[in-house]
């Protein structure tokens, strides 16, 4: 079969060989037995794109086009436990997610690197400064993040009750694709009066996150509601980028990037009036023109 003709001079094998070449789309391991599924476009600077819980690379859909027609390289990947990755039953904490991610700016031997973190995803972006202290990075984005601590404690008293984060546990636990569905529609602001996506596109992201492991998913809720990133936000000395709607119901902006624009000293805070956690999609224009411009600030 290898050899099999499929044209006068051309053999299965020959053609093999051009798309293996291709270096848009790729696995690369980033500790035993977990590989990381990697898209990789265009060239120029390079721009990491961090998916949010529980969806995968592919949310970015949107900003990767516009992105690599503004001359930027931009880097988009499934974090371990979603999307076409490896799906270990362990290693879903920040420190271990972020050593994924460092494994891939190694790998690919990348400076001056952006890394863009939406919702779970600004998690790596902060633990990246604090725990690998930066390296080649030297540009940050933080979109609808869930920095700097979303857990409610004495000392953080607007915080989401634990019992929160409990009932959403149970509610995965009980009916993982029902959840997801109501998840979606909070998610995307829809409700009777407001439909910002149609039907079968919040059916589409919601199979995108039906594709998750299910413990992964569990695992980083569990990561994603308790992590306190607030005594790691000092280590973030570069130009930083906070983006978050005014109506997110997921990660109220309150509690969230209101606080984290007070503790990064170098940043640009715009709030998007009316926008809800998705504003990947919902406000994709404005997101795609606001991120190409602090690129090329």
């Amino acid at each position: 079969m290898e050899n099999s003709v499929i044209a006068p001079g051309i053999s299965l094998k020959d053609f093999d060989f051009e798309v293996n070449k291709s270096n848009s789309d790729k696995y690369i391991e980033t500790a035993k037995n977990v590989k990381l599924y990697v898209k990789d476009y265009g060239k120029g600077k390079p721009v990491i794109l961090i998916h949010g819980w529980p969806l995968s690379n592919e949310m970015w859909e949107y900003q990767i086009e516009f992105l690599v027609q503004n001359n930027y390289r931009v880097i988009a990947y499934d974090r371990r436990g979603f999307g076409k990755s490896s799906q270990p039953w362990d290693g879903y904490d920040y420190d271990t997610l972020t050593d994924d991610l460092s494994e891939i700016i190694e790998q690919l031997q990348l400076e001056d690197v952006t890394l863009v973190g939406f919702s779970m995803g600004g998690g790596e972006v902060v633990r990246y400064f604090s725990r690998h202290q930066g390296k080649g990075v030297t540009k940050a984005v933080l979109i609808s993040s869930i920095i700097p601590f979303l857990l409610k404690t004495e000392d953080n008293p607007e915080g989401r009750p634990k019992e929160k984060s409990e009932t959403t546990a149970a509610s995965i636990k009980e009916d993982r694709i029902g959840f997801l569905d109501n998840f979606g529609k909070i998610f995307f602001g829809v409700n009777i009066i407001n439909k910002p996506l149609s039907t079968p596109l919040l059916e589409y992201y919601r199979n995108l996150c039906a594709v998750a492991s299910p413990r992964a998913t569990l695992q980083c809720a569990e990561s994603l509601n308790t992590t306190d990133f607030r005594d790691e936000l000092h280590t973030i000395k570069v130009p930083t980028l906070i983006i978050h709607g005014t109506d997110d119901k997921n990660v109220p902006i309150e509690i969230s990037s209101e606080k984290t624009a007070k503790a990064i000293e170098n940043n640009t805070f715009i709030a998007y009036e009316g926008a809800p956690h998705g504003l990947f999609y919902t406000e994709k224009d404005r997101l795609n023109k606001d991120l190409v411009e602090f690129l090329n600030s």
